[in-house]
């Protein structure tokens, strides 16, 4: 039996993960960005991230195998960032602080963690495009994560 788009969507809904903007520059050299929830890491040698864009998604076109990209995990007070990312607006970094990575890429002031990568791979998988990158530069920051999981952002409750 084959399960519905809205059954499969809140199904994996229920998982909490962290809130994470990739962000890139286009063909111009604006700065462009979307809040995704298909991120994850893929390997240690080389180390390796992939990242799942939708079709439609208006950054999908921006990215390109060789071209960089760049992962912010958001930290926790960085909640209308990722409500600003995941909008329709057309200049998603308006009143964002970035600064950009040793490739060029943006990475979100204050974010948890950013890692810039170069594009190596673009795989279709349904009606998103799987994008793979090497990691080639990353900053950490002693914050706490932003968490999205079950409809809403989360915190994470210390033992």
């Amino acid at each position: 039996m084959a399960v519905s788009a809205d059954e499969f969507k809140q199904a994996l809904g229920t998982l909490v993960s962290g809130v994470t903007v990739v962000t890139l520059n286009n063909a111009a050299g604006a700065p462009r960005g979307i809040t995704v929830t298909s991120f994850t890491s893929l390997s240690l040698e080389p180390p390796l991230v992939l990242v799942c864009i939708d079709h439609r998604a208006s950054v999908h076109d921006d990215f390109h195998v060789g071209g960089r990209f760049a992962i912010n995990l958001l930290a926790a007070e960085q909640q209308s960032i990722s409500n600003q990312f995941a909008s329709s607006a057309p200049d998603r970094f308006a009143g964002i602080a970035h600064t950009l990575a040793p490739g060029g890429s943006p990475f979100i002031d204050g974010a948890m963690t950013s890692i810039e990568c170069r594009c190596t791979a673009a795989l279709e998988g349904g009606d998103h495009t799987i994008f793979v990158g090497e990691v080639e530069c990353t900053r950490f920051n002693d914050a706490e994560p932003l968490l999205y999981g079950q409809g809403k952002y989360q915190r994470i409750t210390r033992a």
